[in-house]
């Protein structure tokens, strides 16, 4: 399966990391997430195929000669070690531990984010209700660190599975965002349970009041 998938092939093709650059490839043909200037957080970054189409879709073209540049800014953390990648920012550590959120706010002098990605899984142990317990966790861990560094018009997009607890996430993501969505693009496989909740717009107390 994996040597004859299209994707892989192409991922290979192309120089990306592995074959969910083309997952966020094709949520970002649909929903237009990725646009030059923004600030971008990729949590659970390593391998880095993410902050790889992250780079292309910022780069904007230069000056005469000088070839295209990236125009904005792109942060990476993964407990894992990452390969560099060019104008990737990278930060190894656990963002829910002090010391590496206190890097991260540095980094950002104070200032929010655009968009938030996370295609983090955890690993499973074949177990379903652990497992889903394991995956919404991750999930619930990344909308709670974009609660805290997301501008109003920010987005948040998470890999996430159908299944035990889904429902939750949903409801806990329409708790914060205005508009909340998912996604299955067409290189997360068919048979999988895999899909992408994609949160736009933070909610503001005006819209918290609304029935």
């Amino acid at each position: 399966m994996h040597l004859t998938d299209p994707y892989v092939r192409e991922a290979q093709a192309k120089g990306y990391r592995s074959r969910a650059a083309f997952k966020l490839l094709g949520i970002q043909e649909r929903d237009r997430l990725i646009r030059p200037g923004m600030t971008i957080v990729d949590l659970g970054s390593a391998p880095g195929s993410w902050s790889q189409v992250c780079r292309e879709l910022l780069s904007v073209k230069g000056p005469a000669d000088s070839g295209r540049r990236v125009h904005g800014r792109i942060i990476a953390l993964d407990m894992l070690p990452m390969e560099p990648i060019a104008d990737v920012e990278f930060i190894e550590g656990d963002f829910r531990e002090e010391s590496v959120a206190n890097e991260l706010a540095s980094r950002l002098h104070g200032e929010k984010v655009d968009l938030v990605v996370s295609d983090m899984a955890p690993n499973l142990s074949g177990v379903g209700a652990a497992d889903a317990a394991r995956v919404m966790h991750v999930c619930e861990l990344a909308l709670e660190f974009s609660m805290s560094h997301l501008k109003p018009e920010g987005a948040l997009l998470v890999k996430t599975f159908q299944g035990s607890g889904y429902s939750q996430l949903v409801t806990e993501f329409k708790r914060h965002f205005v508009t909340v969505a998912p996604r299955k693009p067409p290189a997360s496989r068919a048979q999988s349970s895999e899909t992408f909740l994609l949160g736009r717009r933070l909610k503001t107390s005006k819209d918290l009041e609304k029935p």
